[in-house]
């Protein structure tokens, strides 16, 4: 089975070069690395964790878009959450991304590699 690459290696905040591949197809499943609340420019946005809730569920729409892939494809969901007070919050906004049926998920508190309070990724299945 060949495994199929999507996007670049990206950059953060001071133009570093990030170390990984936003998304990697291996057969019918899109893994999406681990999404932050980044804006463009490679910087965490400013506010809570719903402004950075929001962004971070944007993040990981635009990298499963790379590969073809909508929220509908996704079947397994990690979050990491930098103060288990932000949960209930957070779950309303997440809520909105998955109104149908929803993916499995886990969730647990974790300090964070950089200044965010929540990282997601995902794993999406789409038959090819």
């Amino acid at each position: 089975m060949a495994l199929e690459y999507f996007g670049n290696e990206g950059s953060g905040a001071g133009g570093q070069k990030l170390p990984f591949s936003p998304a990697v197809r291996a057969g019918d499943f899109v893994y999406i690395s681990g999404q932050v609340a980044m804006d463009e420019r490679g910087e965490i946005v400013s506010g809570g964790i719903e402004s950075q809730t929001r962004q971070t569920m944007g993040n990981v729409i635009k990298v499963l878009a790379l590969a073809g892939c909508t929220l509908d494809d996704v079947v397994k969901v990690n979050v990491w959450l930098d103060d288990t007070r932000d949960f209930w919050t957070f779950n309303r906004v997440y809520s909105e991304f998955f109104p149908g049926q929803k993916p499995a998920r886990s969730t647990v508190r974790s300090q964070m590699m950089v200044d965010a309070k929540i990282e997601i990724d995902v794993v999406a299945y789409q038959p090819k």
